[in-house]
């Protein structure tokens, strides 16, 4: 049985740029995915998933958290489940013990949240936010964080 054909969700421009990241972020995952496939180090790994942290994700979490989720509010229960994640994820990332365990860890736990985020928070907030949130929020992050080069490109 083919399953049913679903449309691409319509992201408004302001929250474009995140959903692009997010994108990023599931590449992410599948490159530790790729990088275990093939046996490489976990160190390599790790060295990558670092970067990608400092360089992308740290500062996209603080984008969503200052200027995206208070179109919810903290105590919405969607809000609240993003900030654990965010937590949950952060202290994966800054790991250093059980580096593999925690690599696996972010490959399953960072596409399970961008799922989450793509699938039921952003679309919650797209439906909930005012004309100037939704300003606020292009205002704010009108450009994507780009991920430059990494030269160990261990997942190939």
């Amino acid at each position: 049985m083919v399953p049913p054909k679903t449309n691409p969700i319509k992201r408004h421009k302001a929250i474009q740029p995140l959903s692009r990241e997010h994108h990023q972020g599931l590449l992410l995952c599948w490159k530790i995915r790729k990088g275990f496939e093939t046996g490489v180090e976990p160190q390599r790994i790790k060295k990558y998933t670092d970067w990608f942290w400092e360089n992308q994700l740290r500062v996209h979490f603080q984008i969503e958290e200052k200027y995206v989720f208070p179109v919810l509010g903290a105590k919405d229960v969607l809000v609240k489940q993003a900030l654990e994640e965010h937590e949950h994820l952060a202290s994966l990332f800054c790991q250093n013990t059980d580096i593999s365990l925690a690599l696996e860890m972010i490959k399953n736990d960072l596409e399970g949240h961008i799922r989450f985020e793509e699938r039921v928070l952003f679309n919650k907030i797209q439906e909930e936010a005012s004309a100037e949130e939704l300003q606020e929020i292009q205002q704010h992050h009108n450009k994507e964080i780009t991920c430059g080069v990494w030269e160990d490109e261990f997942w190939k």
